[in-house]
């Protein structure tokens, strides 16, 4: 909550006449120095962040349309070792040490190069680029989300006791929409990147080139539970478990809070775009496109399209998309009105309902 205060007033900062006007009066080096002790970190951290979903979005987009393929079997650069070494000690930069050497740096240069690389590999073994990446991520949701909608506001921090177990449903409502979604859909882009151009691609290159992506995803999924006080607890688990349920299956409404209900929760997080402009909605709309992107590949590199290029083919995945979110409306509706009277036959359809999906999704992955 502490970072997405911070975080969510520098985006107001960075929208103020007040960052304007102090940028087109300064002079080059006073410019400089306010944009780095101001809203010069916050913005940095959004472009290394974007940066990973241009690189990731881009190098899929090659696979999929079969450039990479083509591109890799080119005499000119499968034989250009200095662009082969190039791409491997890219690896290097993407995991960090380049970052590491300041702080290497200037410790060497206070207490002695031995202490600075002792610290240094205190600081992996107490995992700090674990909880760094992750503060990345939370940074750069809050920061980027105030830019285009605004809606900056205060967040109760408290000052309790530090060290508690946090349960499952509260790392959930915290770090649902600036982690978990993000980590989810990146770790999707790695596994369709790795499925399509596995026949091509040796294992050490996509090892060299993914390795710090994997690294992020695992972060951003995992972390709030491996610094979670007793989080690997069995009667731990077990409450949260029963927490998360009740959570998750209680009906929102006026006066519900967030940490009640699910639906509260989901309706408190979507509560900024009633209030964006339509630059803010456009944006939205428009990174929300990049989904069409994969899907569009995908559906191509089907084998049961049997390699067709006909328009048709996506025009029947949408149609196959659209039943699959009918059957669903129908049965959140159905359970609204009949689960109460009817509740064995709900059960009974809703099981069936699975099977059938089960089954289907079976068939297409074997003729697949």
């Amino acid at each position: 909550m502490f970072e997405a205060k911070i975080a969510n007033g520098n985006g107001e900062q960075t929208l103020s006449r007040d960052i304007y006007r102090l940028g087109h009066r300064f002079d080059f080096f006073r410019m400089l120095s306010c944009y780095f002790t101001t809203v010069g970190f916050y913005f940095s951290t959004l472009v290394t962040v974007l940066t990973v979903y241009v690189f990731l979005y881009g190098r899929l987009y090659l696979v999929l349309s079969g450039l990479e393929q083509e591109l890799s079997q080119e005499p000119a650069i499968r034989d250009n070792k200095p662009l082969q070494v190039a791409l491997a000690s890219q690896s290097f930069v993407q995991i960090g040490f380049l970052m590491a050497l300041p702080m290497l740096m200037e410790i060497g240069l206070e207490r002695g190069f031995q202490t600075a690389l002792s610290e240094f590999i205190l600081m992996q073994l107490q995992l700090a680029p674990v909880f760094f990446t992750f503060s990345l991520g939370t940074k750069t949701h809050y920061y980027g989300r105030t830019l285009l909608h605004g809606g900056a506001k205060y967040r109760p921090t408290g000052r309790g006791f530090v060290v508690f177990h946090a349960k499952f449903a509260e790392n959930y409502r915290l770090y649902s929409r600036s982690h978990f979604v993000k980590g989810i859909e990146m770790m999707i882009l790695l596994i369709v990147y790795q499925i399509c151009g596995h026949t091509y691609r040796s294992t050490v290159a996509y090892v060299l080139i993914t390795a710090s992506l994997w690294f992020m995803v695992g972060t951003w999924l995992f972390a709030p539970f491996l610094f979670n006080p007793s989080g690997f607890e069995w009667q731990k688990i077990v409450d949260d478990w029963t927490d998360w349920n009740k959570w998750i299956n209680n009906r929102g409404g006026i006066g519900v809070p967030s940490e009640k209900s699910w639906e509260s929760w989901w309706e408190e997080e979507q509560e900024h775009l009633q209030y964006s402009g339509k630059r803010g909605i456009i944006a939205e709309i428009l990174l929300a496109l990049r989904f069409f992107i994969y899907q569009y590949g995908l559906v191509y590199h089907l084998h049961v399209t049997r390699e067709t290029k006909s328009f048709l083919v996506y025009g029947a995945s949408w149609l196959v998309i659209v039943l699959i979110l009918f059957v669903m409306k129908t049965v959140s509706v159905g359970r609204r009105k009949f689960s109460a009277s009817y509740q064995l036959v709900f059960r009974l359809i809703k099981g069936l309902i699975f099977l059938t999906f089960l089954s289907i999704l079976v068939i297409l992955v074997t003729l697949a």
